[in-house]
Formats: C-alpha cells, structure tokens, sequence
C-alpha cells in the first residue's frame, strides 16, 4: 500500500480519529481484516460477521503492530471511526488506485476457471513488472478492495479476479480499480439460481466489458456464444482467443498425456510456440489461452508465453492437486468449488489420468441453480454413474437427485453392456444398484444400501480389476465418505474429489493423505 498517515485515511472515509489516533503516525500496509495477519504498520479493519466480530480484537491487532483501527464504533485502540467498514475499506482501495496512474488494472470474470487463470497471468505480468494478484478467490466486495490496498508505488499490474453473485457487483468493483483489460472465460451455470439464466450471467459477467475504456482491450473466447456476444458492449478494441481459426490466439493440435496435462501449440498474430501443460485436465487449455492472449497484448514474445505456460504450477489449493500417494492411489483433489460445468471437466481429467485403474468419485449436490436444482443435479449423478466408476460417494444433505441420476446410469449401462464414454447416461457395472428392495431410513426417501466395505467384498482387488458389484452410496459427511472410502482403495486406485465449497470435501483429501491438505 502506498504510505498514508492517518489524517489522509480519514479524509478519504470520512471517518473521525478516535483513541488517542495520532494523526501523523503513518500506515505503510498491509490492510488486514484478521487481526492474525496483522505486521508492524498495518491498517486493521474491523468488520462483524454472523459469529465473529472484529471490533473484539481491536486492541490485540494494535499490540501485534496495527498503527490503528478501521471501526464503526469506539474500540479501545486508535482508531479511524466511520459509518461502515467495509464501505470504508472501498473507498480508501479506491483513492489508492487512483494515485496509482502507472499501475495497468487487468479484470478477469467468467462461470469457471477465473483463479487457475488469474494465476497463470500473474505469473506472465510479473515477467515484465512488479505484480499484485488476487490471493486465491478473494474476489468480492472484501477480498477485491484487499488485493488493490496491497499496491504500491512500484506496482506496475494489478490482475484481479472479479465474482458476481448478482447483478451490478462487477461494475461495483470495476469503479474500485478501473480496467484498462478485460478478460472473459465463459458463461456457465455456476450461481445459476441467483441469476436465473445463463443470459443474466451473461449480462452481469459483461459489466467488465462495459467498464473499459475506449484505448483498453477486451480479451473474449470465441468458443463460447455468449462471450463472443460482449464485443457488442463495448467500445475497447477485441481480441479473440479459442481453439477456433478465427481467434487470434488459438491452440492447435491439442493433445492430452497419461497424466491428463495438454500440450498444443500456441499460435499468435506474431508467431507460434509450443506449450507442455504441468496443470492437469484439458479445461486447463482455455485458461491458458486467457491468459496468453492477455499477455500478448501486454508485448510478452510469444515464446516467453509458452515457457512461462509450460513451467506454471498449480497456485492455489484444492484446484486439481493431483497426489500420489506412496502406494500408488491418485488423488485428484478439486474440492475448491462445483458447478454443472467444472464437474464435466473434472470427469474428463478423471477418465483421461485413471486410464485402466479402478476409479472411485466423491462428489456433493451442487447449490445455488435455483428451479433447474433437481434437474442439474440428476443429470451430474448421470454423469458420475456413466464415468466407468467402481465406486461413488455422494456426500451431505440434498443428494437424492445426484444418487437417482447415477442409479440410472448404472442401471442403463448394466442393459445396455459394454463402456460408454464420460457422461453418457449408462454404466457397464456388473449387477444391478444395490440396495434394490430395501426399506430406507425414516425419513430419508431414499432404499437402504449396504455398507460400502460390503458391497465391494468382491471386487478383484489391486488397481485394474473389474469390479463384480458397482456401489452409489450416501455419506453423512466428508468425515464418513473419508472413512470408508480409504478402507476401500488398493494400489493403483484414482480418486476424484470435487463438490461445492461448503460441503467441505477438501477433509476427504485430507484423510486419504494423510492429513496432508496441500
């Protein structure tokens, strides 16, 4: 943050000093809003959430170093006392950015994939200049002040993940820290149910493009409609990327290893390069295509790119961590987050790494698609049933559309025989769902199955093996599903583990790996 003494700070919030604040002492950052980050000239921002309230740690973030308090009442620190903390907070990340004409803001927004490709564009930037990035997800109206407070005058990018759980929360954060580039991945159905259409997150996700300048740049994909459709909003210069000849910056002759890591070949106006993906699933394409066109745009060689691209790993946690334990089980950890979306290419990366080793799945019911709830999550349960697994685990409330739709899909690939592709709707498993029959527990609506360390007493063993019985099971929670599923894996097995942030699936990885979270 650039140094500003308090008397500036309340200026800029209309705030009041309060505390004995001494006006002159000066905060040279970070801005934290957890008084365990706290260092020595950090301004600490107050905020009172549903179970804690930050006001009650005032005078600990001062005795760790905390030269005062952003609060919205009397604490018994120096403070800066204003109406509303965090609106207090945008604005102060407001004026920061304003004084900061040298420093080129980079917005990025899209249903899926916006960290893994804000991460490989801050890797790129920072090959030509000092680089603030979003931390992880932190990309709403907390976390995105937070990322612009962190720069400086040396800052010379500034790339932030922008989110939108409604309308106007884009354009929101784009008059925090104007855009001078603007980068669109896709329109999903990630918050399908607090939109209610894919063209309302369309129109929403687009409040990027409508919030550039006329010398800025808009960086759209031209495999999704959707996207392509923003060119229309806005008055910056367009560059495509895709996998289509029309884009500009385009991959050609894709391939996909063992592994599940593409390589292809990036092609730019100025040349080509090759490019050996180290992220895993062939999604991981179109993120690094955003982040390459973004950077072409900034001058970066198209051969500086592709090594940067080739040599990028994983940034933040839980996104497609692929772990091999010392037995040979894979572990693909993306319990991150979940949308119909990303749960297709997370089936994809698990059929393109597991090959012919027996593969088990540990997913939740997705959440926030609104009427199309039942409907989406059926269909997710269609595609884990379809996705030639010997076991799944669906995890936590709500999963009776995820068990029905896979039940189905094991039962049409039992009549229908033989392997189907990734998200077919059937499922070449020997015998039939179990549990066929049985009265479930009250309540439940659902047929009792058996426990999963039965239903699997006759599989064939070590990974390879056919297995002679399929199970669907429902678990509880993560606790119960990482239980049972370790007493089922044997050498060689692969373990995919995605499912929506709250289900908390990321405590599954942790007990298949030894309490390691990454």
């Amino acid at each position: 943050m650039i140094p500003l003494p308090l008397a500036r700070i309340a200026e800029i919030t209309s705030g009041a000093l309060a505390g004995m604040a001494d006006p002159r002492a000066v905060v040279r950052g970070p801005v934290v809003t957890d008084s365990r980050a706290v260092e020595p000239g950090s301004l600490f921002v107050a905020i009172k959430g549903e179970r804690v309230d930050g006001h009650d740690f005032a005078a600990q973030a001062v005795a760790a170093g905390a030269v005062a308090v952003l609060a919205s009442r009397p604490v018994d620190a120096p403070a800066v006392i204003v109406g509303d903390t965090v609106a207090a907070m945008t604005g102060l990340a407001t004026a920061v950015c304003a004084a900061l004409p040298a420093t080129t803001v980079i917005g990025l927004t899209g249903s899926a994939g916006k960290t893994t490709t804000k991460d490989l564009l801050a890797r790129l930037t920072a090959r030509i200049g000092p680089t603030v990035a979003t931390a992880g997800s932190f990309n709403n109206e907390i976390g995105h002040p937070l990322t612009v407070l962190k720069s400086g005058e040396d800052t010379r990018y500034l790339v932030l993940e922008l989110g939108a759980r409604n309308a106007g929360h884009i354009a929101h954060l784009t008059r925090v820290a104007p855009p001078r580039i603007g980068v669109v991945l896709n329109v999903g159905t990630a918050h399908l149910g607090v939109f209610g259409g894919k063209e309302e997150i369309a129109r929403a996700k687009g409040e990027l493009v409508e919030a550039l300048p006329a010398e800025g740049v808009a960086v759209l994909n031209a495999d999704d409609p959707l996207v392509a459709a923003m060119a229309g909003r806005t008055g910056a210069r367009v560059t495509w990327y895709g996998r289509g000849e029309g884009a500009a910056v385009r991959a050609e002759n894709v391939t996909v290893d063992e592994r599940g890591r593409a390589s292809f070949t990036l092609r730019t106006p100025s040349g080509a390069a090759p490019v050996g993906l180290r992220l895993y699933g062939e999604h991981a394409v179109e993120n690094a295509l955003a982040a390459a066109a973004a950077a072409y745009e900034l001058g970066l060689p198209v051969a500086t790119i592709a090594e940067e691209l080739s040599e990028a790993e994983p940034r933040s946690r839980w996104r497609m961590e692929v772990t091999d334990r010392a037995d040979g089980v894979t572990v693909i950890n993306d319990a991150y987050n979940a949308n119909p979306d990303s749960m297709r290419a997370a089936f994809g990366t698990l059929d393109a790494l597991a090959g012919d080793r027996r593969r088990f799945a540990v997913i939740a019911a997705l959440r926030e698609l609104g009427d199309e709830s039942a409907a989406l999550n059926e269909e997710l349960g269609r595609l884990a049933g379809g996705a030639g697994l010997t076991g799944l685990f669906v995890v936590g409330p709500d999963a009776d559309p995820v068990l029905a739709g896979a039940e189905a899909a094991v039962q049409a690939g039992r009549e229908g025989g033989g392997r189907v592709p990734v998200g077919s709707a059937a499922y070449a498993g020997a015998g039939g769902p179990p549990g066929d029959g049985a009265a479930g527990p009250p309540g439940t609506g659902r047929a009792a199955r058996p426990s999963p360390v039965a239903a699997f007493g006759e599989t064939s063993g070590a990974g390879g093996g056919a297995p002679v019985a399929t199970a669907v099971s429902h678990a509880a929670d993560a606790a119960q599903a990482g239980a049972e599923l370790s007493a089922l894996l044997a050498p060689g097995d692969v373990v995919l583990i995605k499912g929506p942030r709250a289900s908390g699936l990321e405590r599954v990885a942790a007990a298949l790996l030894g309490g390691d979270r990454r």
